[in-house]
């Protein structure tokens, strides 16, 4: 198995409202209603959209309802960026979690919680490169 992800599903609880809240965000998506899943292109990935009963069903697991351990990442070239990105998901109904703010690993971050509870990390890692594509580099040591 090659050490890569290809997409990830997010359970949404309303797909319209979901979709809706990141164009707002500024992503676009080829899929129309009639598909039930929603998915945009993120440079090597996809992030798909889906029912929370849907995914949970076909993934055979349980919903408790609660968050499900996962917080998701979007990383910018510059500490400034995470303020603007942050001010982008206010405005399109996220609840902000953490304004951003210097880290103890040496970069700076906050977080907004999307409208079906996802948390999103934006950040910036002075030791990490993001190519054109959007795709990280991780420095070593």
């Amino acid at each position: 198995m090659d050490q890569r992800v290809s997409l990830i599903t997010l359970g949404v609880a309303d797909l319209d409202r979901a979709r809706r809240f990141y164009e707002a965000l500024g992503w676009t998506s080829p899929s129309v209603p009639e598909d039930g899943v929603v998915f945009f292109q993120c440079g090597g990935m996809v992030l798909a959209l889906w029912s929370r009963a849907s995914l949970a069903e076909d993934s055979t697991v349980a919903d408790p309802g609660r968050w499900g351990g996962v917080t998701l990442a979007y990383n910018v070239g510059a500490a400034e960026e995470v303020d603007a990105i942050l001010a982008e998901a206010r405005a399109a109904g996220a609840r902000i979690g953490r304004e951003g703010a210097a880290t103890f690993w040496g970069g700076y971050s906050g977080v907004f919680i999307d409208l079906d509870g996802h948390p999103w990390e934006v950040a910036h890692n002075p030791s990490w490169t993001i190519g054109r594509d959007g795709g990280l580099t991780i420095e070593p040591g």
